[in-house]
């Protein structure tokens, strides 16, 4: 999923976005958390998002992180972006959540429309 982070990120900052967590498309991402404890990681995380406007998630493999930083950005007002490829298997708490924005995609060119259309140039 890199390539995919890496290409959503690039077409964010394309379109005028901060991407406030760009290191989670890093190569080096483990061996830079891992020098930082867990409680870290949790305030870091929950910082990022309590400053940003909205969330991106790329959501097509699931993961309890991700949901609960999904659930926390829900439960601020934030607004919440989840794109996921096409024939993945998403939870239907996140494709039933009416604050979640949910969008499939079938190829990782489809995410700057995407972004276009459901997210505000900053």
């Amino acid at each position: 999923m890199l390539p995919a982070y890496i290409q959503i990120i690039k077409k964010l900052k394309m379109q005028g976005h901060t991407v406030v967590s760009e290191h989670v498309a890093s190569e080096v991402l483990e061996e830079t958390e891992v020098k930082i404890t867990d409680e870290e990681i949790f305030k870091n995380d929950l910082g990022y998002i309590d400053g940003c406007e909205c969330l991106v998630a790329e959501v097509t493999i699931s993961s309890i992180g991700v949901g609960y930083e999904i659930g926390y950005a829900v439960s601020k007002g934030k607004l919440v972006l989840c794109v996921y490829r096409e024939e993945a298997n998403i939870s239907a708490m996140v494709r039933g959540n009416r604050q979640i924005i949910s969008v499939p995609y079938t190829n990782i060119e489809e995410l700057g429309h995407i972004f276009t259309t459901h997210l505000l140039s900053s």
